[in-house]
């Protein structure tokens, strides 16, 4: 409780000084947003609804103290209230789940309705010097090179239906990079979650005929050895990027066979703004799930990024207006005859201020415990979205 109370008060009175400091001190970079979103639930149309309401504040804090070093706090406030909280079992520890070393993050407030939580999901410190940069302390690590979906990620995981958190988590981790030409460098991150287990890995990044290459190697959470590789260059005037991940179990290291997983993705831009995109997805750690309500809740890692062995993507997005941007994208997974459906509807309101509508659709056939055994039953799942934010 006092953690919190700190880290929303910390918040606040940052944003006040730094408000009133900017016009004066160039070296402090201040930035944010704020949003409210309504959010509603239902299995079928005629079902019962189940609605949640999120006022969603953050805070990001960047000062350059000098021409080598870089600090950087950002601070994530979140109100919930509505029948999520009520009535979704375990909702505030899904809301509450830190996945870092530091325990940054808790509940301010809460009661039957209502959630009042905070945490500081960034603060590193960064040092550039020549060709090195070192950066310490809560950060994202971005090794992925796909849009949706991300094997080489093997730091900073996120899940493509959680459209609301653009900012993504970030690792307790120390990042090493060393510069060794204008599209080449070494990269080495090690990182420690809440269990204490860690993840150490290296990458080597280059560039060959026109393409980015990378080749990553570690260990990951203590538990397996991770070997991978990804690219991204164009194919005529198309964009072209894959990544490959193999993970091999450290304990019984000879008895026991690995996993792959890989992504695929293309996309291409047209002149009237159009933009196309597909992806496939093979996940060698299938899991098996009951409905997509657990799954759109569970903590996710590489080796979650689907529920099925494949998974395809196909994805639209068009700039109709300078102020009006209309997208969708479609999944489609075959061993559950299963798809997803998610339109979505961008309109800017000012030059600060959006409004926003998706919805999530998702249908397939899921095996159902029955006396004797399972048997395959079709299951179906919507969520709408209505937001405004306010960014600064």
């Amino acid at each position: 409780m006092k953690r919190c109370i700190f880290i929303l008060a910390f918040s606040v009175l940052m944003a006040n000084d730094a408000l009133q400091a900017q016009n004066n001190l160039k070296s402090l970079e201040i930035s944010g947003y704020v949003s409210s979103m309504q959010t509603t639930m239902f299995t079928h149309i005629d079902s019962a609804w189940m609605t949640e309401n999120l006022i969603h504040q953050r805070l990001n804090l960047k000062w350059y103290a000098t021409p080598d070093l870089i600090m950087a706090v950002e601070v994530r406030n979140r109100f919930i209230f509505g029948e999520f909280v009520k009535n979704i079992p375990g909702y505030d520890r899904l809301i509450n789940r830190e996945q870092g070393w530091w325990d940054l993050s808790g509940y301010i407030l809460s009661g039957n309705s209502f959630l009042l939580h905070s945490t500081i999901d960034r603060g590193w410190i960064e040092y550039t010097r020549g060709n090195w940069q070192i950066r310490a302390g809560r950060q994202r690590i971005n090794w992925g090179v796909n849009y949706a979906w991300n094997p080489n990620d093997i730091f900073n995981t996120y899940s493509f239906f959680d459209f609301d958190y653009p900012e993504k988590p970030g690792s307790d981790a120390l990042r090493m990079q060393y510069y060794t030409g204008v599209s080449s460098l070494l990269e080495a991150a090690v990182k420690v979650n809440a269990r204490k287990q860690i993840t150490v890995a290296g990458k080597w990044g280059f560039n060959n005929w026109n393409y980015d290459f990378q080749l990553i190697g570690g260990l990951l959470n203590d538990e397996d050895v991770v070997a991978g590789a990804g690219w991204s260059g164009n194919i005529a005037s198309a964009g072209f990027r894959g990544e490959v991940t193999y993970l091999h179990p450290v304990e019984h290291f000879a008895d026991t066979t690995g996993i792959l997983i890989a992504s695929v993705g293309a996309d291409h831009t047209f002149p009237n703004t159009l933009y196309l995109q597909a992806e496939i997805l093979y996940n060698g750690s299938e899991i098996p799930i009951g409905g997509f309500e657990q799954y759109y809740y569970m903590p996710l890692s590489i080796k979650t990024l689907s529920f099925t062995d494949w998974s395809f993507l196909l994805g639209a997005t068009c700039q109709v207006t300078p102020l009006f941007q209309a997208g969708a994208h479609m999944m489609f997974f075959p061993s559950i005859d299963g798809w997803f459906a998610g339109p979505t509807l961008n309109y800017s309101l000012a030059d600060n201020l959006q409004f926003s509508f998706a919805t999530q659709h998702f249908a397939g056939h899921f095996n159902t415990p029955v006396p004797g055994g399972v048997q395959k039953e079709k299951k179906q799942l919507t969520l709408a979205y209505l937001r405004f934010k306010y960014s600064f």
